[in-house]
């Protein structure tokens, strides 16, 4: 498989397993990444801290799954293959549905990454998670938000 595939398929196992509240499985993704929560702060976690974060805030429905659907777009991808780096920069757009209401947009944002390339494996070396740019109602989707 070709890097630009592995890393794209890397984004899209992210919304896969999350998405099927798969946690444990999609925090493993980051097991060796760090991850920006603020820019600012800078607030930055590991897998665990991730996966923390993930089982206080995200509301499991009965289902065992959030309702989301992650779509993962636009992703522009600069890969240095000799240095076995890369980054990426993607959209993403969370839609749900909860109980009989309409599907709908919750949340848009954005997705800057990078990326390594260890014993021929492509994996996530940092996530930045702070680019949510756009929300609607989420209260049927994240709990404990931290005040602004």
């Amino acid at each position: 498989m070709d890097s630009a595939t592995a890393i794209t398929n890397l984004l899209h196992r992210y919304a896969e397993l999350f998405d099927a509240g798969e946690h444990d499985a999609c925090a493993d993704l980051f097991a060796h990444a760090q991850i920006i929560l603020d820019p600012d702060a800078p607030l930055i976690v590991d897998r665990a801290g991730i996966l923390e974060i993930w089982r206080t805030m995200v509301i499991i429905h009965d289902d065992g799954t959030p309702r989301t659907k992650h779509i993962v777009t636009n992703p522009i991808l600069d890969i240095d293959e000799a240095d076995g780096t890369a980054t990426c920069r993607s959209y993403y757009t969370v839609l749900q549905q909860v109980h009989d209401g309409p599907l709908q947009p919750v949340a848009a944002g954005r997705y800057h990454d990078r990326f390594e390339r260890v014993d021929g494996e492509w994996r996530f070396s940092e996530r930045d998670y702070s680019k949510l740019d756009l929300t609607d109602d989420i209260s049927w989707h994240l709990q404990n938000m931290p005040e602004a």
